[in-house]
């Protein structure tokens, strides 16, 4: 088989042939020329690793997030990798995560030379912290939720359990810009928070960035040296590291959506959201998860559990050009790549019925109520079809 090495994947591309897509990268910068003029500063004063658009995305990330350091990095899997190397996580140790999440998770403590311990997870989508327990051994180091499509995991029971067993707590917060736990930033329940800037994500870029959240003042001063092969200065390096920084002109474009767009993109996505738990409510054959009061939730995805004929539903609304699609039809235990660590079928059955029973519908901030009303008769007009 011929490997090609550099490639649009599909879930990138807009589908000419659906009205009502997933991919929004096109409607996102419709007004790039307003970034063009800070770009044009950046090249003219040649300021472009680590320059003063990067100390002021910094400076007014951690101001919006509530935390006391943010760290900006190469891109999220880079965050959650050296989020482990700055508490010393390698080989012999183990951390505790979910199957049910993108393949980054689990490859960024497998890169570190730890081991993954798969913990299922409960009809919510995350991690089931009741379960965590049980899995812990003299070996684990650390725990890494996933706040899958924005939703918060129960932070404070996480936090009481890596309190007693002296564990860190790393968040794979990818999904999860700006959402909150109990009104508090999810930022406050952990050691760390890793972030994505990727263009498919709620807050991104032009192209990879990620950052760090972090109240540690003595971690964040060891991230920033991890992140720059370890220098303390042009010509001094305390420890041999890796080269994930965010470059000068992604740091323009974040610090442009920060201050501009992310408040309205999380109210628009949150809106979309419960608008389809409106329309989609009387329809016996799906169904959405709890709503809690004390979640914020900022939909990166909008997941609907279906009760049968899922994959033929997905096709019926393809066909009537609404882009539905699955998040991810494999849990990671089942990859190839997870072989090594002998898990099998059945091991984590709810992640492995989620995976079989739910799809995605688009929910950012440029589908409007007429599409969610388009969708949601659809997605009625399928089900009286079959009966």
């Amino acid at each position: 088989m011929k490997l090609k090495y550099n490639y649009l994947p599909k879930q990138y591309q807009v589908n000419k042939k659906h009205k009502i897509n997933h991919s929004y990268l096109i409607e996102q910068f419709f007004d790039y020329k307003k970034i063009f003029s800070k770009i044009e500063k950046i090249v003219k004063q040649g300021d472009y690793t680590l320059g003063k658009e990067v100390n002021s995305f910094e400076k007014n990330l951690s101001k919006r997030m509530g935390a006391k350091h943010a760290i900006g990095v190469g891109n999220g899997t880079d965050a959650l990798y050296l989020a482990l190397k700055a508490f010393n996580i390698g080989k012999g140790d183990e951390v505790i995560t979910t199957p049910f999440t993108f393949i980054a998770t689990v490859a960024s403590i497998v890169a570190t030379g730890a081991k993954p311990v798969f913990v299922d997870i409960k009809f919510d989508y995350n991690i089931d912290e009741k379960k965590i327990e049980k899995a812990i051994t003299k070996k684990t180091k650390a725990i890494m939720p996933v706040h899958w499509a924005g939703r918060p995991c129960e932070l404070d029971k996480l936090r009481k359990i890596a309190n007693k067993y002296k564990l860190k707590i790393i968040q794979d917060s990818c999904h999860a810009i700006d959402s909150r736990f109990k009104n508090r930033h999810i930022v406050s329940y952990g050691d760390i928070c890793a972030f994505s800037l990727h263009p498919l994500k709620n807050f991104n870029v032009w192209g990879d960035g990620g950052f760090i959240l972090t109240q540690d003042s003595t971690i964040a001063k060891k991230l920033c040296l991890l992140r720059n092969h370890g220098l303390l200065n042009r010509n001094t390096c305390k420890m041999f590291a890796y080269n994930s920084r965010l470059d000068t002109i992604q740091a323009a474009v974040a610090n442009y959506k920060l201050k501009n767009k992310l408040t309205n993109i999380t109210k628009k996505r949150i809106r979309n959201a419960y608008l389809f738990d409106k329309y989609l409510k009387n329809i016996s054959e799906v169904f959405t998860i709890e709503r809690k009061k004390y979640l914020k939730e900022v939909f990166h995805l909008y997941i609907l559990n279906v009760k049968h004929n899922r994959d033929n539903l997905i096709r019926y609304l393809n066909k009537n050009n609404i882009d539905a699609k699955v998040h991810y039809p494999k849990p990671i235990h089942l990859q190839p790549a997870a072989r090594f660590l002998n898990y099998k079928k059945g091991d984590f059955p709810i992640a492995e019925k989620i995976a079989n029973t739910t799809l995605s519908l688009p929910v950012h901030e440029f589908i409007n109520i007429e599409q969610i009303k388009f969708t949601a008769n659809k997605i009625r007009d399928f089900y009286k079809s079959i009966k």
